[in-house]
């Protein structure tokens, strides 16, 4: 079973975010794989044991240091990965330009499934799967919480949640599948994976390389962090009446939602 992870590095969920015009200020961040990701990963690694053949290739665009996360999924137990590293792209990317840029490398490899996490965590925009797809003129199926491929990997059973339950679809494959929390549990990188994991290939192009020449679609000119939340009001007393007269009133002329 051939698959693709399309994985992205994320500034990690402890860090201090400081906002700078229309980007964050990147000096001191430490960068990990984002951690829906890793269930994508994980998902690659488990559909090829249970085949017991093929390959997990890692697919990331991103600059020199997304390397670091890049061999963290090699040690995992991936075979090898494609590393879009060019600055003029990578920097102004929105989700079609990711998309675009991922389908592209993702064209020149073989596979039955393509592997991403719901969502980055840095900018939850969740639109990069469907848009991958897309681009692939393949079907995807998001919020994966389970997946069964069937033994000639002509079609899968899947599990994903929806709003207030779940729902089993079927779907032909190829197909791209966005991982949830749930899904599985990521193992962790031994240290003889890590030690592997330095000689596992991987192959760096460009935008160019690729074909891939249009910019984003979408530009962002300004980020600020949401305003302060303004201390809450306590209405004393104890008559019950007078307090949920007086509540009525602050929602009414202070608050303005009634």
């Amino acid at each position: 079973m051939n698959t693709v992870v399309c994985m992205k590095q994320v500034p990690d969920t402890e860090t201090l975010i400081k906002v700078a015009g229309a980007g964050i200020v990147t000096d001191g961040i430490k960068w990990v794989m984002s951690s829906f990701d890793e269930f994508a990963v994980e998902e690659a690694l488990q559909q090829k044991e249970k085949m017991k053949a093929g390959a997990v290739t890692i697919v990331s665009l991103g600059p020199d240091r997304a390397i670091e996360a890049i061999r963290t999924g090699l040690a995992m137990g991936a075979d090898n990965a494609v590393h879009i590293n060019d600055a003029g792209y990578y920097e102004k990317a929105d989700p079609y330009a990711t998309a675009a840029v991922l389908a592209a490398a993702i064209k020149g490899l073989q596979y039955d499934c393509v592997f991403l996490g719901k969502q980055a965590i840095d900018d939850d925009s969740g639109q990069v799967p469907a848009m991958v797809a897309e681009q692939l003129g393949i079907p995807v199926v998001t919020q994966v919480l389970k997946l069964e491929v069937a033994a000639d990997k002509s079609k899968a059973t899947v599990t994903r949640e929806v709003e207030g339950g779940q729902a089993v679809v079927e779907v032909a494959l190829p197909a791209v599948f966005s991982a949830q929390k749930g899904l599985n549990e990521p193992r962790y990188a031994s240290l003889p994976g890590i030690m592997k994991a330095k000689k596992k290939p991987v192959d760096v192009k460009t935008a160019a390389d690729l074909g891939i020449t249009a910019g984003p679609a979408t530009v962002v000119k300004e980020m600020s962090l949401p305003p302060a939340r303004q201390a809450g009001k306590i209405i004393a007393g104890d008559d019950a009446a007078a307090k949920a007269a007086a509540l009525a009133k602050a929602l009414h002329d202070e608050v303005k939602i009634i």
